[in-house]
């Protein structure tokens, strides 16, 4: 199994995930890299000599702290994943230049979390932002997108809060500090509650590390590398936040949106920056989903979905009864699953909203919300209004 390689990697002190790929491909491999000595470690860029002694000493003392570290998270409920775990490791994350060796979950992953935005802003916010933040986590949510934050006080609380208010809402966590210290220690019910069935709670972080200063920008990172694109709402000029949206942009090719403020609050500085700079300006749900572009190379359809059980409760009850039968498109479209041209067919040529496409589809509401996200990236359809839909003209049929 090549977990314990990968945790006992990132366990080892004086290297990170850049220097512990380094190792890997020296010596040929993760298990290979657990084994090296100084005389191989010397060779690695960024170790050289006068670090090899102590890096190759911390090596093998974290192979034992790895067999401690799983156990004592198995005792917690906590699942520890690695970048060779291809069902579960998030595939934007593995993209970007320094994917964390291991990820700590409490809760679960699905494949829709492809298709994740981040909210990133201010501790201290105004109310106004805290309403932003919640407006555009919720309508984000409706839409199919899970909402990624990072845990902490202010707008990132309030995009987990504003994503979870949708029934079928999904959000994901990502703390600066160990999974059993949840940071802060007042969001400790809502990351429970998080993880109890509505996303994920994440760390890179092995367990018992506090929530010190330095943790943080390496939590950025996580929080856009999940995402396909990142909002700020309300930062200052120095706050994390903006160095989130810098990582999105300049290190992870990701786009960026800002919600403008008040030009007499100092917590409008950094998103009226960040427009000024080339952000899209975010004042409506359309000019994110209109800014996000195509799905990476890497999320390749129709496997991401087709033929999964659906991971919530439609709760839709008996509204099928009476539906009108809507049979799949006889012809193929290219690019599309079988699901995404039924719910094309059950549009029909006029516009239908969410509910009757459930209706017409027996598709779980969720499935739909996600789908026709995807199908308006791809072109196929267009909202009207709401949540009303209709299929564009001149796309394939």
């Amino acid at each position: 199994m090549p977990l314990p390689h990968w945790l006992q990697l990132s366990l080892t002190d004086g290297i990170g995930p850049i220097l512990a790929r380094r190792v890997i491909e020296a010596a040929g491999g993760v298990e290979a890299a657990c084994a090296a000595d100084a005389g191989l470690l010397r060779q690695v860029e960024g170790i050289g000599t006068a670090r090899a002694s102590k890096v190759s000493k911390s090596l093998r003392e974290a192979a034992g702290a790895a067999e401690t570290e799983l156990r004592a998270a198995a005792r917690m409920g906590i699942r520890v994943i690695c970048p060779e775990d291809e069902d579960s490791f998030p595939v934007m994350l593995r993209s970007i230049p320094d994917p964390p060796l291991v990820l700590y979950v409490k809760g679960t992953f699905e494949p829709r979390d492809l298709n994740a935005v981040a909210i990133v802003g201010s501790r201290k916010c105004s109310f106004y932002g805290r309403e932003q933040a919640e407006r555009f986590a919720a309508l984000l949510a409706g839409s199919g997108f899970t909402v990624v934050s990072g845990g902490a006080r202010g707008i990132d609380t309030a995009a987990h809060r504003g994503a979870m208010s949708h029934p079928h809402g999904r959000t994901v966590a990502v703390l600066g500090s160990g999974l059993d210290v949840p940071y802060p220690p007042e969001n400790a019910p809502l990351f429970e509650q998080i993880a109890a069935g509505r996303g994920a709670v994440v760390s890179e972080f092995p367990l018992g590390t506090p929530p010190n200063r330095e943790n943080f920008p390496r939590r950025n990172r996580v929080v856009s590398g999940m995402s396909r694109g990142v909002l700020v709402v309300e930062a200052d000029e120095k706050s994390g936040a903006l160095i989130t949206a810098r990582q999105a942009c300049d290190d992870h090719g990701r786009p960026v949106f800002a919600v403008p403020g008040r030009v007499d609050n100092p917590l409008s500085a950094g998103p009226h920056l960040l427009i000024r700079d080339g952000a899209t300006l975010a004042a409506k749900l359309e000019d994110v989903l209109d800014g996000l572009g195509p799905l990476p190379s890497e999320a390749v359809e129709p496997s991401l979905f087709d033929g999964r059980a659906p991971a919530v409760a439609t709760g839709n009850g008996d509204s099928d009864a009476g539906a009108m039968p809507v049979a799949p498109a006889t012809a193929s479209i290219a690019g599309l699953s079988e699901r995404q041209q039924l719910i094309l067919s059950g549009i029909g040529a006029d516009t239908a909203d969410v509910d009757t496409i459930v209706a017409r589809t027996s598709l779980p509401a969720h499935v739909v919300l996600q789908e026709l996200t995807f199908l308006s990236l791809k072109g196929q359809l267009h909202r009207v209004g709401g949540q009303t839909y209709a299929r564009r003209k001149g796309a394939a049929s």
